[in-house]
C-alpha cells in the first residue's frame, strides 16, 4: 500500500518506520525542514531504541522518505494517518489546532478521482472525527472528493515501540464505513494479535479509556505506599501479593513518585474534560490526578523533612530526568518536576541521564545545574542521591564504592530500585516510596 504519515513524532516516525518495513511504501510528512533533513539522512529527532536502524534500513530500501511537501504527500497515500500533536489546552482538554490542519490540507491537496481513508493515529477526544470530515471537506473547498475517515488509535510505549508495533495485543480500528475498515484490517492482518473493528466513537474512547485505567492503578498502588509507610507495611510485598491475582495482575503495581510522559497526565485530564463536557463528574478521575500530585509532594516533604526548607549549601546528585526508562522524552516528567522543587529550595544539582540529558538542559537550564557524563560522577561529594527515573543501570550500580565517594551516605530512591537491606548493610541512610527499612528484596 501507499502510506502517508502526517507528523514525525513518536507516533509518526515509528508507525512510518514499522509500515515502511512491513512492505509499503512510506512518506512522512512534517513541516520542519531541518527534522525532515535529519530524518533523510539517518539522524533521529527521538530516542528510540532501534529506531535508527529501521529508518536507514527501509530508506535504503527505497520504501521510506520523509518530506515537506505537502501536496506530494497527500498525492502520495492511499491511507493516511494523522499523527500530529494533541498538547492539554488551558483548560486542560486536548488541543486539536494541529488535527484539523492536517485535514484541512488533506482536502486541499487530495486529487477529485482519488479516494483517500484518512485515519486519525493522534489521540483525540471522542467525537473528534465528525470534525475531521468537516474540515477536509473546509480544506477541498468545491472540490468533490471521495474519502472516509477512521480511527486507529496507538498503544506504542516509549523505549519499546518498534517492538509494540510488531507485537501488540490488539488492534483497533473504528469507521462508519465497511471499505474503511477493510482496508485498515488488511493492513494489520499478518499481525498475531486480535483487531477489535467498531464505530468511530468507540475507537476514540477505547485509548483514553485505557491508558486512564492504567494510571488509576498506578495511583492506587502510590497510594497504597502512604499506608504502608504509616503501617510498617512494605509496598513491595503488598504488590506481589495483589498481582499474584489474576484479575489484577503485577503490571503498572510499582510505587514510586508518580506518572508523567506525554500521554497519561493529558489523556486523564482530557478524558476527564470530556466527561465534564456531556454533563458527568468523572470523580474517579479527578482523584487519580490528585493522588499523583500528591505522590510527588509527599516524596519531596521527606528532603525538607531531613534538611528543612532551605537547601542551599547542600549539593545533590539526581539519577534520571526522563519521564520513564528507554527514551529521551522529558515532557510533563515527574523528575524534572522535582529537581525543580529541590533547586528552588537552593540545592545544587548533578544530573545524569543516559539518553534525556539534551531535552533536560531544553527544561532546565544551567543555574545551579550541572549536567554529568556518567553515573558515577553523581555520587562523586554529594549529600544527597536521588534517583528518580527507572533505568535498569541505576539499579545495578556498584553502591558499595560509590557511596564512599559521597560527603553523606543518603539516598532517596523515588523508583524504588534498590533493595532497602543490602542500603543499610552498607551504611546508607534509605529513602524509598511505602518501603520497610529492612525490607529484603531477594525473597
Amino acid at each position: 500500500m501507499k502510506i502517508t504519515i502526517i507528523g514525525t513524532g513518536y507516533v509518526g516516525l515509528v508507525s512510518g518506520a514499522v509500515f515502511a518495513d512491513w512492505g509499503h511504501n512510506v512518506v512522512c510528512l512534517d513541516v520542519d525542514k531541518k527534522k525532515v533533513d535529519n530524518i533523510n539522512n539517518g539522524i533521529m529527532p527521538i530516542y528510540e531504541e532501534g529506531l535508527e536502524e529501521l529508518v536507514k534500513k527501509v530508506s535504503g530500501e527505497k520504501r521510506f522518505i520523509a518530506t515537506t511537501d505537502y501536496r506530494s504527500a497527500v498525492e502520495h497515500g492511499e491511507l493516511i494517518f494523522i499523527c500530529v500533536g494533541t498538547p492539554s489546552n488551558q483548560a486542560g482538554a486536548a488541543n486539536l489546532d494541529y488535527v484539523f490542519s492536517a485535514s484541512e490540507s488533506i482536502g486541499k491537496y487530495t486529487p477529485e478521482d482519488d479516494y483517500k481513508v484518512v485515519i486519525t493515529k493522534s489521540t483525540v477526544p471522542v467525537g473528534t472525527h465528525n470534525k475531521v470530515r468537516e474540515h477536509i471537506k473546509i480544506g477541498a473547498g468545491d472540490k468533490k472528493i471521495k474519502f472516509d475517515v477512521a480511527s486507529n488509535p496507538e498503544f506504542l510505549r516509549e523505549g519499546t515501540s518498534i517492538y509494540d508495533a510488531n507485537n501488540t495485543d490488539r488492534v483497533v480500528i473504528g469507521s462508519d464505513s465497511e471499505k474503511a475498515l477493510s482496508v485498515l484490517e488488511d493492513l494489520y492482518k499478518h499481525l498475531d494479535s486480535p483487531i477489535v473493528k467498531t464505530d468511530l466513537a468507540s475507537a476514540e474512547l477505547i485509548k483514553y479509556a485505557a491508558n486512564s485505567f492504567l494510571a488509576t492503578k498506578i495511583s492506587f498502588i502510590n497510594e497504597i505506599s502512604q499506608i504502608c509507610e504509616r503501617t510498617g507495611a512494605d509496598v513491595k510485598s503488598v504488590a506481589l501479593g495483589m498481582g499474584l491475582d489474576q484479575r489484577i495482575g503485577s503490571r503498572f503495581l510499582n510505587a514510586g513518585i508518580g506518572y508523567g510522559g506525554s500521554c497519561f497526565p493529558k489523556d486523564v485530564e482530557a478524558l476527564y474534560r470530556t466527561s465534564s463536557e456531556y454533563f458527568y463528574d468523572f470523580r474517579l478521575l479527578r482523584g487519580v490526578m490528585d493522588a499523583n500530585e500528591r505522590q510527588r509532594d509527599y516524596f519531596v516533604d521527606k528532603v525538607f523533612r531531613k534538611y528543612g526548607s532551605n537547601l542551599s549549601e547542600l549539593n545533590f546528585g539526581v539519577l534520571g530526568s526522563a519521564f520513564k526508562n528507554g527514551t529521551d522524552d522529558t515532557r510533563k516528567s515527574v523528575a524534572i518536576a522535582v529537581i525543580r522543587v529541590l533547586r528552588g529550595a537552593g540545592a545544587n544539582i548533578k544530573l545524569y541521564d543516559p539518553a534525556a540529558l539534551e531535552n533536560s538542559k531544553k527544561e532546565l537550564g544551567d543555574d545551579n545545574i550541572e549536567y554529568m557524563n556518567s553515573s558515577e560522577e553523581v555520587f562523586d561529594k554529594s549529600d544527597s542521591v536521588f534517583i528518580l527515573t527507572e533505568w535498569p543501570e541505576f539499579a545495578n550500580l556498584d553502591y558499595k564504592d560509590l557511596v564512599e565517594k559521597m560527603n553523606s551516605k543518603v539516598i532517596f530512591d523515588g523508583r524504588n530500585l534498590l533493595d532497602p537491606l543490602e542500603m543499610k548493610k552498607l551504611g546508607v541512610e534509605y529513602y524509598g516510596v511505602g518501603r520497610k527499612e529492612d525490607a529484603d528484596d531477594t525473597h
